[in-house]
C-alpha cells in the first residue's frame, strides 16, 4: 500500500510558471487595492471591474504551463499516494497530471451563481462578463473565495492532512489563515518538509526539514530524499 504524501502548495508554486502573484506589487492591480476586486464589498460596488481582473487572471494563466515542480508532483504518483491542497486557483497542478487536488480558495476557470453557490459551472475560454447569467437567471461570478468569505473546503483540508504518512509545504509563507492552520493537523511523527526560498518560523512544528530552494529546484529534491528513504 503506498504512502499517503499530502502536499500544501501556494503561490510559490505557480509563480516559477509565471503566473502574476494574486496581490502583485504592494497589494495593487492597475493603481485598485487588491480587496477592490477580490471582496463581496467590491463585487458589490463594481462588478465590472471584478470580472475585468480576473479575466486578467485567466488569459495570463492560459499563456503558461506547468513548471518542473507541477510535474514532480504529479509524477510521485506513481509511488505515493499524493493529496494534494493548494490555495492556488490556477489549474496547472491538474494540467501536470496530478489527480486528486483540492482548491481551497476555488477554481479560476470555474464560475458560480450569485443566487445559488451550488451551481458551479466549468468554464469555455477566459471571459465572464456583465449579463452572463445561470440557470436560474442570475449574474455568474467567479467560482473564488474571497477576502471576508468562508472556506467551505477548509474541514476536509484539516482531515486530510491528519491521514498523512508525509506532509510538504511548498511556495507558500504559512501566513493566510485559515490554510496556514493545516500543518498543525498533521501527526506529530509524520516526517514533514517545507520548499521555500525563504522559510518561515517553523521551529514549533517537530519532525520538518527546510529545504530552502524554489519550487522546481525544491521538489527534485524532495523527490530524491523520498524515494531513497
Amino acid at each position: 500500500m503506498k504512502k499517503r504524501l499530502v502536499v500544501l502548495t501556494g503561490a510559490g508554486m505557480s509563480a516559477e510558471s509565471g503566473i502574476q502573484t494574486f496581490r502583485g506589487a504592494g497589494g495593487l492591480w492597475n493603481g485598485v487595492d487588491v480587496m477592490e476586486v477580490a471582496s463581496p464589498e467590491g463585487w458589490a460596488a463594481n462588478p465590472a471591474m471584478v470580472l475585468e481582473f480576473y479575466n486578467e487572471r485567466r488569459k495570463n494563466a492560459l499563456d503558461v504551463k506547468p513548471n518542473g515542480g507541477h510535474l514532480v508532483l504529479a509524477e510521485l504518483e506513481k509511488d505515493f499516494d499524493v493529496q494534494i491542497i493548494t490555495q492556488n486557483v490556477d489549474n496547472l497542478h491538474e494540467r501536470a497530471g496530478s489527480t486528486n487536488v483540492m482548491h481551497l480558495h476555488g477554481e479560476l476557470f470555474k464560475m458560480r451563481s450569485t443566487a445559488d453557490e451550488s451551481l458551479v459551472y466549468e468554464m469555455d475560454g477566459w471571459e465572464l462578463n456583465i449579463g452572463d447569467t445561470c440557470e436560474k437567471g442570475s449574474q455568474l461570478r467567479p467560482n473564488i473565495v474571497w477576502f471576508g468569505e468562508s472556506v467551505p473546503l477548509i474541514h476536509d483540508a484539516f482531515q486530510l492532512a491528519q491521514t498523512a504518512d508525509i506532509f510538504v509545504v511548498i511556495g507558500t509563507s504559512l501566513a493566510v489563515y485559515p490554510a496556514a492552520s493545516i500543518i498543525h493537523y498533521v501527526h506529530q511523527n509524520v516526517p514533514k518538509f517545507i520548499i521555500d526560498p525563504e522559510i518561515p518560523d517553523v521551529s514549533q512544528i517537530s519532525n520538518l526539514e527546510a529545504i530552502e530552494k524554489g519550487a522546481v529546484e525544491g521538489t527534485l529534491e524532495l523527490k530524491r530524499k523520498l524515494l531513497v528513504d
